[in-house]
């Protein structure tokens, strides 16, 4: 029976320092750390990086989509010069940059149909004033009951047609420019001047003198960029944040500027790229280096939240994530002080007037201390120790 109690009691021993040993077991691989994660300085070192901590603290800081666009005018500011009928480019003095004035004549074309169709008109308008008096004539005789009745209306139907003729050939006259009380009164031009309905500057050339152009072809594309404005490219995503009125801020791509523009038209249709087009209009004046096509990067203000943040020099990114570093405890061996830090993965959000909003692990406590300068000197002395190693 003795025996049997000292095996109970040694087996009850073994058991307890097997639990112990696997429990310190357990406690040392939670606290371990990865090595590559951690930095050390040395007391010179730290001095002279001059590191400080502080806490992340809540701010109000303005909720932003950043997004990409481009300058655009409205279709009222643009016009592409084309002609309804084809003609060979006699006299043009365009360049790409040029302004021109509303009326100012842009290009002189010739071409045998413009002679033809002028030609056309005065034998039309000839033939409609004997028209006119032979029908005047055949209601007089009508009324006296002297001529037939189909008489009067073969007159009436000759005077209507050559009328509509008349009338046709003066519309098509005015497409090209050609005033018919000038063609009645100097006769036939050789020529007809294209003139420009805006004022604006030249953005694109497409003939010379000889170029042949046939009907629709564009010859000169006219912009006026007085009114333009932003338009902005939404993802889906953000869609429902949008709103009219909202606040922009955007900056030019050869220029770090920044300029101010409100939403006024958010489109109703997904592009195939899933975004939405979004107009802006610029609230101040509008600068003279500001060319319809220019691409920018703007931020929409969404609003303003109330986050955990910190100060934007305390975020590092590496490899393609945001990190903080928080002190460890200092040690000192033989007399010489070191300093320890660990690096911590992060979300982050909007950034704004220095701070940037900070997402925190799970586990992690908001009162902790945090490496709030000096963050980017342990990032680099931790890439240089692993090259070393």
């Amino acid at each position: 029976m003795a025996a049997y109690v000292t095996i109970q009691i040694t087996a009850c021993g073994d058991t307890n320092k097997k639990n112990e040993q696997s429990t310190n077991t357990e406690v040392a691989t939670e606290t371990t750390e990865d090595p590559q994660n951690t930095v050390s300085l040395s007391a010179e070192q730290y001095q002279a990086i001059k590191i400080k901590t502080g806490k992340s603290e809540l701010r109000n800081l303005s909720a932003a989509i950043q997004v990409n666009g481009k300058l655009e005018v409205p279709p009222q500011n643009a016009v592409s010069i084309t002609v309804p009928y084809g003609g060979i480019v006699k006299a043009t003095s365009l360049l790409q940059g040029k302004r021109v004035s509303k009326g100012e004549r842009l290009v002189t074309l010739e071409n045998p149909e413009f002679i033809q169709l002028q030609q056309d008109y005065l034998d039309s308008k000839s033939q409609l004033e004997f028209l006119t008096t032979e029908y005047n004539r055949q209601q007089e005789l009508s009324a006296q009951n002297i001529n037939a009745k189909k008489t009067l209306q073969k007159a009436k139907a000759d005077y209507l047609g050559a009328q509509n003729s008349v009338k046709g050939l003066k519309a098509k006259l005015s497409l090209l420019n050609i005033n018919v009380n000038t063609l009645e009164k100097n006769g036939i031009q050789n020529t007809v001047s294209i003139y420009s309905p805006i004022n604006g500057f030249v953005t694109q050339v497409n003939v010379n003198r000889g170029t042949y152009v046939s009907p629709n072809d564009m010859m000169f594309r006219i912009v006026n960029a007085e009114n333009v404005y932003v338009e902005l490219d939404v993802f889906e995503k953000d869609i429902p944040k949008l709103k009219i009125g909202q606040m922009v801020r955007f900056s030019l791509a050869n220029d770090s500027a920044s300029h101010t523009a409100k939403i006024y038209l958010i489109g109703k249709e997904i592009d195939k790229d899933r975004s939405i087009p979004v107009n802006c209009r610029i609230t101040e004046k509008i600068d003279p280096a500001m060319v319809p096509g220019m691409y920018l990067k703007a931020s929409i203000e969404t609003g303003s939240n109330q986050v955990t943040a910190l100060p934007e020099k305390s975020v590092v990114n590496f490899g393609g994530k945001s990190y903080i570093f928080l002190p460890e405890a200092d040690k000192t061996e033989q007399n010489n002080k070191s300093y320890s830090f660990r690096m911590v993965e992060i979300q982050t959000g909007v950034t704004e007037n220095g701070y940037t909003e900070v997402i925190f692990p799970q586990e992690f406590n908001a009162q902790t201390e945090i490496v709030i300068d000096g963050a980017y000197d342990l990032l680099s002395k931790m890439k240089n120790s692993a090259e070393e190693e």
